[in-house]
């Protein structure tokens, strides 16, 4: 299947990083690489894009797409290692950062990932396939209590304790192997009357992929390194699809800026607060009413762009 990726706030993007044509900047979701093409139209031949992903089918894609370029550095490996990944590329400072959070266009549609609630095919979800735990090994193996908590925190499913329990009932029966065996069983946890905003299982999955992939808890400190990694007035662009993303960009942005975390109570500053830089977007940019209409997965998009002082 073609890696079909289309960039959410495209030109939003390519603006806040204020691109300098001999500049270092880094992708840290390459995905099907369509912001970075972006990018690269705007590097000289002395500039440089160092691609990361963790999907290596991801990876096959990009370096078709673009391969007319020649000042491109592909890394199989996940942003939350962005230090280790320039320093073994000999590279001490960026320009720019780029992060395109969550699943791909691509990764939903191949249907046999697992991501998707749609058709029936093994529980996977799984971004880098080479790790070893699956959306399999969550539902089957994980305690009730364990995946309530996961389902209630990072899909904000108010049935989370009854979807858990109906999970925990059927595998006793059977492993839950398939995508359309999980979807039937929280759609029968789900009273009918309450199903109406969207695909009742459309939060249960987002859960179990956050947990499989490990998305938020690795999210505030990767932020805070992107930042340590930027040359002064380097950018750093984050795109964010949920509310779990945003606010962990939203509050490493603000300790970012030197805001002093003590308690009122103590009569001087003891954390050591000091300011990297500053906010550019005091309100995240969303994707405008155009884009909305013709990309479905921007509606829920939110930019955040950082500056290194």
């Amino acid at each position: 299947m073609e890696f079909k990726h289309n960039p959410v706030m495209l030109n939003e993007c390519i603006e806040g990083l204020e691109i300098k044509p001999e500049g270092i900047y880094v992708d840290g979701t390459l995905g099907g690489a369509g912001h970075s093409k972006e990018i690269l139209k705007k590097l000289s031949s002395k500039g440089k894009l160092i691609g990361i992903d963790r999907d290596e089918e991801a990876l096959k894609a990009a370096k078709t797409n673009l391969s007319k370029f020649q000042n491109v550095l592909y890394v199989h490996d996940n942003h939350d290692n962005i230090k280790n990944v320039l320093e073994k590329l000999q590279i001490e400072k960026v320009d720019g950062i780029l992060l395109d959070l969550g699943v791909s266009s691509y990764q939903l549609d191949e249907r046999n990932r697992g991501f998707s609630y749609l058709g029936e095919n093994e529980l996977d979800m799984r971004m880098d396939r080479s790790q070893e735990l699956t959306a399999k090994e969550v539902v089957n193996n994980y305690s009730e209590e364990k995946l309530a908590n996961i389902i209630y925190e990072y899909g904000e499913e108010k049935f989370s304790r009854q979807i858990a329990k109906n999970i925990c009932i059927k595998r006793k029966e059977k492993m839950i192997e398939t995508t359309k065996e999980l979807v039937d069983i929280i759609e029968k946890s789900i009273p009918k009357s309450k199903q109406k905003d969207g695909h009742p299982a459309k939060r249960t999955f987002q859960a179990i992929r956050i947990e499989v992939n490990n998305e938020i808890k690795p999210l505030y400190q990767t932020v805070k390194n992107c930042i340590d990694c930027l040359k002064p007035t380097g950018r750093l662009c984050i795109i964010t699809f949920h509310s779990l993303e945003d606010r962990a960009v939203k509050n490493a942005y603000i300790e970012a800026t030197g805001r002093c975390t003590c308690p009122k109570d103590l009569p001087y500053c003891v954390c050591g607060a000091k300011a990297l830089g500053k906010i550019i977007t005091k309100k995240p940019i969303i994707a405008s009413q155009n884009e909305q209409e013709e990309n479905s997965r921007s509606k829920s998009a939110k930019l955040r762009i950082f500056e290194k002082s």
